[in-house]
């Protein structure tokens, strides 16, 4: 196992120069980090992870084993990627159509949580704090603190920061059962105080 002095990679895995790596970041057995991927602070790369050229990662991001993310992914801090849940960057790949210039951006935002085995087409951002359940397969856009489940996803609920199931009374308010936090919900999504 190496070790470096503000990170550390497994002998198994392979970090190319150039990768920028946050302090206290775990790189496990097998993963692939390109050199122009940038990885923050906190983060845990399990078994079998590929971070593609031009990938950016926040801070404390877990990704489970097996994953891939591909030139267009960005997650922002304290994303949680289930165990071999797919990006996509391409919407109409083809073998023998170059289409790297159309690579498509998918940004995953601070606090989201995608399932095990969930599949996110490319160029549809998941909102902050939205929980994508385990299989889903995600075509458009998720709104913050949503909870979606399905082929093709469909929202069910709303979930809170601490990953509770928030229940709305008639006057759009709710507490979480993890924290006790209020949140509110209006025309333009959920908020808490």
């Amino acid at each position: 196992m190496s070790d470096s002095t503000s990170y550390f990679v497994h002998d198994s895995a392979v970090v190319d120069e150039g990768a920028r790596i946050g302090i206290d970041t775990k790189i496990w057995h097998f993963c692939h980090v390109m050199g122009q991927a940038s990885i923050g602070q906190g983060c845990s790369l399990g078994q079998n992870v590929f971070v593609a050229d031009h990938v950016s990662i926040g801070n404390n991001v877990k990704i489970q084993n097996n994953v891939s993310l591909y030139t267009g992914v960005i997650c922002q801090d304290d994303v949680f990627l289930g165990p071999s849940m797919v990006f996509t960057n391409v919407i109409n790949p083809r073998s023998a159509v170059n289409r790297k210039s159309e690579y498509m951006k998918t940004t995953v935002h601070q606090g989201a949580s995608i399932g095990a085995n969930a599949t996110i087409v490319c160029g549809n951002d998941i909102g902050a704090y939205a929980f994508i359940g385990a299989g889903t397969v995600v075509t458009k856009e998720v709104p913050a603190f949503a909870l979606v489940v399905g082929n093709p996803a469909r929202q069910i609920g709303w979930m809170s920061k601490a990953g509770g199931r928030l229940n709305f009374d008639d006057h759009g308010q709710a507490i979480c059962p993890v924290d006790g936090t209020l949140y509110f919900k209006n025309d333009n999504g959920v908020v808490t105080t």
